[in-house]
């Protein structure tokens, strides 16, 4: 398959290229308005642009790369060389013709340090502990030192008229430090080390020079709109920059997060969430410009508020990156590369000089993170790799050499070196990293991390984004609650509270302080089985003073959630079936469903679920929803400590021997559910029934100090909630609550299809 995608890869980039003298000769011949101009440089750096990423990453190179090189040919160096009437009319018109095209790729640096900030996780950096404070301090130290020196003998040609060396060595010595998170994160992704320690390590050290990079070239930036250091205004600036930093991760944080939430849950207009984000990161932006820096810094860290917000979804960030992609990343980097004119370096004596800039870069840059390396003791391996990983400047590179054009700082000439340099160590780091990564074992502890987060990948409940629960007044409103936060652990809930119908007398309304009692149990287990807790998250009630309606559901649930959980009070009828109310509720909610029922035999008191209390009992048989439903058990399980037990359910007369295919197909289903067990850290207790029905076997099992039934159930198609046959057989012969938890309710148009199929779930 690769083979034949190459052709088609080469044959892309040729169409791009092609495509640059074409449309310059109709510019030429049919002499295009401004706005058709400016339509065709869109066009031109969106095609070749993307022809040649295309290629450099079917190459194991980065697709960025590609973008800018297409900026590269279509100005002076390629297009202006072979055709300078062309590029003349399309790329150097007048000063407003450059202004329009200038004007989306300034706005696109700010959408690419909003992404870069949206892709920063700090939770990572504080993850991976002090090795990558260590490898960021020497990585940038070193680097900014020789760029600092450079500059102090290069010769006066390199650098802007009337601009100070000192000025011009603080910003070389910063462009010099950064290194690219994007790409540095692209390769160890691809090498499938983003879960190994060592990959978190090079990100996490990435992110934060990134961070420290922008704070710096924001303050160097601040200077240079001076000319020279004034130490009235340097104090300024950075008495500035610390009150926004620390305004921005305290109380900034908050309003970003409520900001996001209000938005997503009350405006009814498409993309409403994605203008708010944009308002938020102009808004930090400008307040960046206000106290003397530039407006990167505020975009970058509005993306990191915005991409630490819990209540953010893939298919919101999803939407934003896009947009940056498609669109403001072509045009910015091809731009960038319009203003590099590769044909200076035919003077020996520039080219020599660029030579020996790639050389301070990438040796500054490897020596300084190697250091880092082995301060924090690590191997000379491992250090080799970090050092290797820690040298792609990449777009981060030509994104702080364009603000150095732009504001005097440097010379077209300068920049074009840099943007050399910066073509060539990201082309490097790619094979090199590949290689020193190749090279290096896995621990016992990081293989037994890696397969823990094998199954998070596959896991429900960890990915669970955000939870809906609707309960009432009665002891089943409150177990169902309870439950809610041992299960969302601090995931962004909200709770549509109904009074009504409760089979107790009403009790005060404490259904808050169980989810966050859940929620906080929640925290300290995972601090005990040194896991990151999760934060706390917005907590939402909703109180509706007549039993709650269909519609209230289900306009809660236009706000996005990924599973409603109900606790109602007379949820079940005399003969075992679901009661009108919950039937309408549930109704209302189309993805996967999550019941607390108290069947009728049940007793008025919910169990207390502890390590001296009954048993959860779990019945499998080898589906999807039924691990689902094992992986809810022990969920609860592991932070209440409750015993588990896993019950593999069989048709009546299969006890095959151990060598036929339906006895292997149960071992390797308890074999994974072990497996999750593991991952949550708790012990569980397996049999397999296959002489009796599933009903009558799990409800055996109940009857045995059994305090709570957990079921993964198919939600059938239909008005009405129904689950097959062995659930009704269980709700109306067990002793002791179930929970049962379904898949996502069938579109109309699939209820028909799925009729004709046979149920799946232990339902």
């Amino acid at each position: 398959m690769p083979n034949r995608r190459r052709p088609v890869s080469l044959a892309l980039a040729a169409a791009a290229l092609a495509s640059m003298p074409a449309a310059a000769f109709a510019a030429e011949k049919t002499g295009m308005s401004s706005e058709g101009i400016f339509v065709l440089e869109v066009i031109l750096l969106l095609v070749v642009g993307r022809g040649i990423g295309e290629l450099l990453e079917r190459l194991g190179q980065p697709a960025v790369m590609g973008q800018l090189i297409g900026g590269i040919l279509l100005g002076p160096s390629l297009l202006g060389w072979l055709w300078p009437a062309a590029e003349r009319l399309v790329f150097a018109g007048d000063a407003a013709q450059k202004s329009m095209i200038n004007a989306i790729a300034q706005f696109g640096v700010l959408m690419l340090l909003l992404l870069t900030g949206m892709e920063t996780d700090l939770r990572l950096v504080r993850r991976v502990g002090r090795a990558c404070f260590s490898i960021s301090a020497t990585g940038v130290a070193v680097p900014f030192a020789l760029g600092f020196v450079a500059a102090q003998f290069m010769p006066a040609s390199l650098l802007a008229t009337g601009s100070e060396r000192i000025v011009s060595g603080l910003f070389l010595g910063t462009a010099l430090s950064i290194s690219s998170v994007k790409i540095v994160a692209m390769v160890v992704r691809e090498m499938n080390f983003m879960r190994r320690d060592l990959g978190q390590i090079i990100v996490s050290s990435a992110i934060i020079e990134d961070t420290i990079g922008w704070v710096i070239i924001a303050i160097t930036i601040g200077i240079a709109t001076h000319g020279r250091i004034e130490l009235a205004s340097l104090a300024f600036t950075l008495a500035g920059v610390a009150a926004f930093m620390a305004f921005s991760f305290t109380l900034g944080r908050r309003i970003v997060f409520d900001a996001i939430r209000w938005t997503n849950d009350t405006f009814r207009s498409e993309y409403a969430v994605v203008t708010v984000i944009l308002a938020i990161m102009g808004g930090m932006a400008l307040v960046t410009d206000l106290i003397g820096v530039h407006t990167v810094l505020g975009a970058f860290v509005a993306g990191i508020l915005v991409g630490e917000s819990p209540i953010l979804s893939r298919h919101i960030e999803g939407q934003l990156r896009g947009v940056i992609t498609a669109l403001f990343m072509p045009v910015f980097f091809g731009v960038a590369g319009l203003s590099a004119d590769l044909t200076v370096l035919v003077d020996p004596e520039l080219a020599l000089l660029t030579v020996a800039l790639v050389a301070i870069a990438s040796l500054g840059k490897f020596g300084g993170a190697f250091i880092g390396a082995e301060a924090a003791g690590m191997s000379r391996s491992e250090g080799i790799a970090v050092g290797c990983g820690m040298n792609a400047r990449g777009s981060t590179e030509v994104i702080v050499a364009s603000i150095g054009l732009s504001i005097g700082v440097i010379s077209h000439t300068l920049f074009t070196m840099i943007v050399t340099m910066a073509v060539i160590t990201t082309l490097a780091m790619p094979p090199t990293l590949r290689w020193a990564l190749g090279r290096l074992p896995m621990g016992e502890a990081e293989k037994k991390r890696l397969e823990r987060e094998e199954v998070d990948q596959r896991g429900f409940i960890t990915n669970l984004e955000r939870l809906l629960v609707v309960v009432d007044e009665g002891v089943v409103g409150r177990f169902a609650a309870y439950l809610a936060g041992v299960i969302s652990a601090g995931k962004p809930t909200t709770v549509l509270h109904t009074s009504g119908e409760s089979e107790a007398d009403p009790v005060e309304a404490a259904h808050l302080d169980e989810i966050e009692k859940g929620a906080e149990q929640g925290r300290e287990a995972a601090k005990e089985a040194d896991e990151e807790p999760a934060h706390e998250a917005p907590l939402t009630r909703r109180t509706h003073d007549a039993p709650l309606s269909a519609e209230a559901v289900a306009k809660e649930a236009r706000k996005g959630y990924g599973m409603l959980l109900i606790g109602l009070g007379r949820a079940m009828t005399a003969k075992g079936g679901f009661s009108r109310r919950l039937n309408e509720v549930a109704g209302a909610f189309e993805g996967p469903l999550c019941l607390v029922l108290k069947p009728a035999g049940v007793g008025r008191q919910m169990p207390r679920l502890g390590p001296g209390s009954g048993r959860i009992l779990v019945p499998v048989n080898g589906t999807a929803n039924a691990r689902r439903g094992a992986e809810l058990a022990l969920a609860v399980a592991s932070v209440t400590g409750a015993p588990v037990k896993v019950l593999y359910v069989a048709r009546p007369g299969r006890d095959e021997p151990r060598d036929t295919v339906s006895h292997r197909r149960r071992e390797a289903v308890l074999k994974d559910i072990v497996a999750l067990a593991d991952r949550y850290g708790v012990e569980i207790e397996t049999a397999i029934r296959s002489r009796a029905a599933a009903a009558d076997a799990i409800a055996r099992q109940a009857g045995r100090n059994v305090a709570l039934i957990v079921m993964g159930v198919a939600r059938r198609p239909g008005e009405e909630l129904i689950f097959g046959e062995t659930t009704s057989g269980v709700l109306q012969r067990c002793p002791c609550p179930v929970m049962l938890i379904s898949d996502a309710r069938l579109r109309r148009d699939d209820e028909g299809r799925e009729a004709l199929r046979s149920g799946t779930g232990t339902g």
